[in-house]
């Protein structure tokens, strides 16, 4: 009981002498709160694409499809080729053996055109194979998958390899990179946060100087000076992370219209959601960390200056 009486005091303490200059702290707020906006909408946009890149498959598929006279055995051979040329390359995969004919009636049912490809009097589709292989997580992986393409592309009897699934593994890796960008980011503006939190604290030991000096002669300890000091900086950095989540939402109505305009134009309803509540929290208390960081590294030097 008695801990919990000297944070509530502390508490009071760092309120009354926020409220005795509400303006620059209200200020001191607007500037942390926009350095911590631009992280924040970072987080939240990753955050709505992520569940769509999830669904997305990311198993690179390489289809090889055969010249149109090579005959049956030829292609079922090649079936046993692809498995060498995977052994080879240390990989392992899912063959597929797609034969012409079939590939010819999942044209007419998908396409509807069944009245013209009959037209045709003979299919125009060559056998095929459909390999899926492994995702991958880095370059070198997706330059195995491009000499696996390439080795089988040379093989004898074959048209045409093409690699079905690289828009996808280019948008995974698009992905890392834009986390990693905003991990800089979130580094380099959570400085900021600090740096300004670090500044307010200091103006205002240097403020409340005498004031804990009196402190200091009555018998007070470091841990009862230092105290309030935390929780004006944490107290800001909430109130930061607030007003700066409060700016991605309102941010994200106007951006979701032009967002659900372009979205129809692929047959999508993808929009822009708020950040679940467990975000939410996880946000703040990051913005209440940053500036109870600042205080802290604030309060420690300069009270030590003072003696």
């Amino acid at each position: 009981m008695n801990w919990l009486r000297q944070h509530r005091a502390a508490m009071a303490d760092a309120l009354r002498h926020l409220l005795r200059s509400p303006g620059n702290f209200l200020l001191n707020v607007l500037v942390v709160s926009i350095a911590l906006a631009l992280p924040f909408a970072g987080l939240s946009a990753l955050e709505n694409v992520r569940p769509i890149s999830e669904q997305m498959s990311v198993e690179p598929e390489i289809s090889i499809f055969m010249k149109l006279d090579a005959s049956r055995d030829t292609s079922q051979a090649m079936g046993r080729t692809i498995e060498q040329v995977l052994k080879q390359s240390d990989t392992v995969g899912k063959i597929e053996f797609v034969p012409r004919e079939k590939a010819f009636d999942a044209l007419k049912n998908k396409s509807g055109m069944g009245d013209v490809l009959a037209t045709l009097g003979s299919n125009p589709l060559p056998d095929s194979y459909v390999l899926r292989l492994p995702g991958f997580e880095n370059a070198m992986d997706a330059g195995r998958v491009d000499d696996i393409a390439q080795k089988l592309k040379n093989q004898p009897g074959v048209d045409t390899v093409q690699i079905d699934s690289a828009w996808v593994k280019r948008l995974a890796a698009l992905l890392r990179i834009l986390r990693l960008v905003l991990l800089f980011l979130g580094m380099t503006l959570g400085a900021v946060v600090v740096a300004v939190v670090f500044n307010t604290i200091r103006l205002q030991v240097m403020t409340q100087s005498e004031e804990i000096e009196v402190s200091r002669l009555l018998g007070a300890t470091k841990s009862f000076i230092h105290r309030p000091f935390y929780y004006t900086g944490a107290l800001l950095g909430l109130c930061a992370g607030v007003v700066a989540l409060g700016l991605v939402v309102a941010a994200q109505q106007p951006l979701n219209a032009a967002i659900i305009d372009f979205a129809h134009l692929y047959a999508s309803e993808f929009q822009l959601a708020l950040p679940s509540p467990t975000a939410i929290a996880l946000l703040l208390a990051i913005s209440a960390l940053l500036g109870l960081l600042g205080a802290m590294m604030s309060v420690r030097r300069h009270l030590a200056r003072m003696g």
